[in-house]
């Protein structure tokens, strides 16, 4: 990551004192002063990016302010750094507590990565509310990061008065013996920030909550032991509340839409029967099959999948009947792996700690085991594989009296239906059930996987899988039965507006050489007969060397010959004429599977767009975006932060094509859930408002087409069965119920959304 501006700020001293006293607040841990701001003995490190500090005069005594110049930076960031890496080996558990004030009216979402001396990293993520001035907690070392539960973030293990920040990724458990610095991270905002920072200390648990996994899901699959506003209590005010619910529901779009939701109050362009791009008054469009201008507003991922969680119960292993998986998602629906009957009678526990969460599971006689299913793999968990409830599910069944799957899903998508026309919402986001796809009624994207066994190559990075071999055949001929699965589903139906494959696919990052040509570094160390995307590397580079010496002299490489370079190869060194070729390779991978794919989209979907993989944005490279842009209709990119910041738009600018956003959300922790999700907000007020922030930053934007909310109903409590998600970031909660601040913050926006796009 390149730093704009990094400066050693002097002289700010900060002082380590000697003695532990007992905190005043509770008798749960007991806490030593690391850093009060008050003492000149003894000199500390802050490294600055994209800020500036200064020593200030709080009510306590000194207190550092940091200024961060976040709005026209990507990132800013602060580094709190001892000379000497601080030692808790003496604590059998540990964590870091500091005070942050936050002076301005909005809150501010910050990253936290607490490094060791082996530059293992623990990043974790809080919001700080506006106007505040709060304690927060850095776990470090406890029994909480201790226990593999399965979910993503774990309720706290010992009581305390800190706010709790959220473990994120990297290390669980840095080495407490030599914790070297303390960064904290701004990043994808739409203004500056300010912060103080006061007080820091370690702080050493006491006293553990031994039950802390235990009895924490109720029967509707909340929170057992916390309140929270709209929790049900029982099956009567669970179907009171859907009652009148659907008494302000309406089938229609808002007045000024068209048919297709397209803006029937403004100019009318070609019509061509089908959804298509243009660029109108100098900003990229959706026009809907009428001719009218669209903007895709949609939330995703409205499906029973991943509404499940594992029970910590499995089966006889020989009783489950194995599936090929290369016909089938990563993600599947609870039904199509429920376990067969003649395996229920050997069912067992195969995880106490998941099993025992569970205030309530049903009997496989009774009518609410229509809700149990069967994870066969996992992406990761406690588990590999077991039994899975929808707790979504069984509320569903509760509150329309029914467990009829026909009847049930059609009184599901009656109701999300006049949900999103009654919210203002254009369309759906991505991964809608099929099921939608022919009640034309609201418009969609249709999505596919192209999974087989072809061969991979790994790009470093493989957080969700190596990427394809696309130079195997076996790529093109797996490819062409996803998109013809998915022309069978579509039917030619106008109301589909365009297709996603794939997702967040791990092409490189942009921070550095090696990750960047991460697919063509991994492709060398194959062997070229067993792989062919190293054989068609190698044909490369024969084609512009000619002859082995002339890639010696670019490579600073000892190769014999060419059959030398067909054996696995290590790249050690990258020299600035190896990027050029590396960079040439990583394109010519990433043209060849855009290729691939369009070219049977226009062979068997030719009235509808292709809009690609949905790029994470900790995972594309340059490379892989000019190649998309060669042959998608719209880009797409999943990009969780505060808003569209303006170093995103030199992206943008640069392919100048339609885009749109196939991802974002935030959460809060006032919902019972253990986890807000990848944005943090205040509470359920403070989402709206940051969803609305947002959306005004890419509706701003003239090369978006669209932004999807992700997603549309909470994970479960104790984490979805693919990955242990178990975010708040549904428009819904897990009895279906929605969260009023967020959709009145929608509507707002939708009402006004194509004005606002096209001043007009």
């Amino acid at each position: 990551m390149k730093l704009n501006s990094i400066k050693a700020i002097a002289p700010i001293i900060l002082t380590l004192a000697i003695s532990a006293c007992s905190n005043p607040s509770t008798s749960q841990h007991s806490h030593l002063s690391l850093i009060d701001f008050e003492d000149e003995t003894d000199k500390h490190i802050i490294l600055l990016e994209n800020a500036d500090a200064k020593m200030i005069q709080s009510s306590q005594g000194n207190a550092l302010e940091i200024k961060l110049e976040s709005k026209n930076n990507h990132d800013a960031s602060f580094t709190v750094q001892p000379k000497t890496p601080w030692n808790f080996s003496q604590y059998q558990n540990a964590a870091i507590a500091l005070d942050i004030k936050n002076p301005s009216a909005t809150s501010t979402h910050v990253y936290i990565y607490t490094y060791d001396a082996n530059n293992a990293f623990q990043l974790r993520n809080v919001v700080i509310p506006a106007n505040s001035n709060n304690s927060y907690l850095i776990e470090l070392k406890s029994l909480g990061l201790q226990v593999n539960s399965g979910i993503r973030n774990n309720p706290p293990s010992w009581q305390h008065d800190y706010v709790q920040t959220i473990w994120r990724g990297g290390v669980k458990q840095p080495d407490t013996s030599a914790i070297s610095k303390i960064r904290f991270l701004i990043s994808g905002v739409l203004e500056d920030k300010t912060l103080e920072i006061d007080n820091i200390k370690v702080v050493e648990p006491k006293q553990y909550d031994e039950n802390f996994l235990t009895g924490i899901v109720d029967k509707f699959g909340q929170n057992a032991k916390q309140k929270f506003v709209r929790k049900v209590h029982s099956v009567a005010e669970l179907q009171k509340f859907s009652q009148q619910e659907q008494q302000s529901l309406v089938d229609h779009p808002l007045p000024s839409r068209s048919k297709f939701n397209g803006w029937a109050d403004g100019p009318k362009l070609k019509a061509t029967g089908f959804y298509r791009t243009e660029k109108y008054q100098g900003k990229w469009s959706i026009v809907d099959p009428e001719g009218y201008l669209f903007f895709s507003n949609g939330i995703a991922n409205i499906r029973m999948a991943n509404t499940s969680t594992i029970t910590g119960y499995d089966f006889d292993k020989k009783l489950i009947k194995q599936r090929d998986a290369k016909d089938y998602t990563p993600e599947d629906s609870i039904g199509l792996n429920r376990a067969p009957d003649n395996a229920i009678s050997s069912r067992y526990v195969s995880s106490e700690t998941r099993a025992n969460m569970f205030t309530w599971l049903p009997s496989y006689q009774s009518d609410e085991a229509a809700s149990f299913g069967y994870r066969r793999e996992v992406h990761s968990g406690a588990i590999k594989h077991g039994e899975t409830y929808s707790f979504y599910r069984a509320n569903l069944a509760r509150k329309y009296e029914t467990n009829d799957e026909a009847l049930l899903m059609e009184k599901w998508r009656d109701t999300t239906i006049k949900r999103m026309h009654t919210w203002g919402f254009t369309s759906f986001g991505n991964w809608v059930d099929p099921s939608y796809y022919q009640l034309n009624r609201l418009p969609y994207f249709a999505n596919g996987w192209i999974i087989g066994d072809f061969k991979t190559v790994s790009s470093g990075n493989d957080y969700w899988g190596a990427m394809p071999d696309v130079f195997d055949p076996v790529f093109a001929t797996r490819a062409e039965v996803t998109v013809k699965q998915i022309a069978d589903e579509v039917q030619n139906n106008p109301w589909c507006v365009g297709v996603f494959i794939d997702n967040e696919k791990s092409w490189g990052a942009d921070w550095g050489a090696t990750a960047q040509f991460g697919i063509a570094i991994n492709a060398f160390t194959k062997q070229a007969s067993q792989s062919p995307i190293k054989q068609n590397f190698v044909a490369t580079l024969k084609a512009k060397y000619q002859n082995i010496e002339a890639l010696n002299q670019a490579w600073n490489s000892q190769f014999a010959s060419w059959q030398t370079l067909e054996a696995p190869y290590t790249i050690n060194k990258i020299t600035e004429p190896m990027k050029q070729d590396l960079s040439t390779l990583s394109y010519n991978y990433a043209d060849k599977y855009f290729s691939v794919v369009a070219e049977l989209l226009e062979q068997y979907m030719p009235n509808h767009m292709y809009m690609g993989p949905r790029f994470a944005h900790w995972a594309m490279t340059p490379e892989s975006r000019k190649a998309a842009a060669k042959w998608l209709d719209v880009v797409s990119y999943n990009y969780y932060r505060e808003g569209i910041d303006q170093p995103y738009w030199q992206i943008l600018e640069e392919l100048d094509k339609p885009s749109i956003i196939g991802e974002f959300h935030n959460g809060a922790m006032d919902s019972g859930l253990f986890n807000p999700g990848l944005i943090h907000a205040t509470n359920q007020t403070d989402r709206g408002k940051k969803y609305q922030e947002y959306m005004y930053s890419v509706i701003d934007n003239p090369y978006f087409v669209g932004a999807h909310w992700f997603q549309y109903i909470d994970s479960p409590l104790t984490g979805r069965a693919y990955d242990g998600e178990n975010y708040n970031v549904g428009f819904v909660n897990v009895a279906d119920i929605p969260y009023q601040p967020l959709v009145d913050a929608a509507k707002e926006l939708n009402e006004n959304i194509y004005q606002r796009r096209y001043g007009l």
